[in-house]
């Protein structure tokens, strides 16, 4: 039978979320990288004055990678514990979780491109 639903549980289930989302900035490296990204795309939204449809893509994107690289390190974290020893089906699996994160960024760098690029030509120019 489930349990009730209580304001407490669901502040537990954040406090939880939050803490998945810092061990994952604090074992990937990569991670790291995409929060750079993220600080640097923000700035630059900002600093371009986008509108708000181009901020939903911003954002789609931006969440899009974060979202690929929370269950990349979930995946590689439950692949460790099922098989800690070396095997190569584990070995592809986990190639093919990374490869989901570079489909996600390569698809948001397009983004970007799109939002961004005629803005810098401008500046160039």
């Amino acid at each position: 039978m489930p349990k009730p639903f209580t304001i407490a549980d669901r502040s537990r289930s954040f406090k939880f979320a939050a803490r998945g989302a810092w061990v994952m900035l604090q074992s990937q490296h990569n991670a790291w990288i995409h929060a750079a990204v993220t600080v640097i795309v923000a700035g630059a939204g900002l600093w371009f004055q986008l509108g708000s449809a181009e901020w939903c893509w911003i954002v789609l994107a931006i969440m899009a990678v974060w979202t690929a690289e929370a269950l990349n390190t979930a995946f590689e974290f439950l692949a460790d514990v099922a098989s800690p020893e070396f095997h190569p089906l584990v070995e592809r699996a986990k190639d093919v979780a990374a490869g989901a994160v570079l489909i996600s960024a390569c698809g948001s760098a397009i983004i970007g491109l799109l939002i961004f690029a005629p803005r810098l030509v401008v500046l160039i120019k």
